[in-house]
């Protein structure tokens, strides 16, 4: 029987305030890897997932573009992440770039909810991954620009984030200041987030 959680679970960490289900409390974004490949497979089961995301107008504005270890495409992704990235997602399985697309399929108009919507399939890609066992981390620690003209992202999308994934690996195999760091965070409390009536 396949692992649902990785062996370091939000709960043991984490105490929420309201009843939720623990797959929430459990997910978080840790880095150590094991170096392990992922099959294609298992990848498309993640975005089986994100496909399913609700979106404004159905306009599924999301497109994941992605390399898997030992392939072709893989030194190109690798090349796009920042050096501090780069030193722990050399254990990934696979690497992703999300962008998203400004505009309407059926009008051409601006699509104000592109990055909004692509963030709620970013989301369930991620709790799939959860529910695998996998590692899966979402970042900013990249190149825009890079990835936008190496990838051969249209002028109307966004390059929005890169995603790793990876089998769960050691923290002990991170560099030392990351090791100190893997552990589930905390959150704001919902009082700090939800305001009744208006903005405060």
């Amino acid at each position: 029987m396949p692992r649902v959680l990785i062996d370091i679970k939000g709960q043991d960490f984490r105490r929420p305030d309201h009843e939720i289900s623990p797959l929430f409390v459990n997910r978080w974004s840790p880095r150590a890897m094991t170096g392990e490949e992922i099959s294609r497979d298992e990848l498309m089961r993640m975005c089986e997932a994100a496909r399913w995301a609700m979106s404004s107008m159905n306009n599924q504005p999301w497109r994941f573009l992605y390399a898997l270890r030992n392939t072709p495409h893989w030194d190109t992704f690798f090349g796009l992440l920042t050096p501090n990235n780069q030193s722990w997602c050399r254990n990934a399985a696979a690497l992703l770039v999300v962008a998203s697309k400004r505009t309407f399929d059926f009008n051409g108009k601006p699509a104000r909810t592109h990055s909004y919507d692509t963030g709620a399939a970013w989301c369930s890609f991620a709790l799939q991954g959860v529910m695998m066992g996998l590692v899966v981390h979402g970042m900013q620690g990249f190149n825009y620009d890079k990835a936008k003209e190496e990838l051969g992202v249209p002028d109307d999308y966004q390059v929005e984030a890169m995603i790793a994934v990876g089998r769960p690996g050691e923290p002990d195999d991170l560099p030392l200041a990351l090791q100190e760091r893997e552990v589930p965070s905390q959150r704001k409390k919902v009082g700090e987030f939800a305001f009744e009536g208006g903005f405060r």
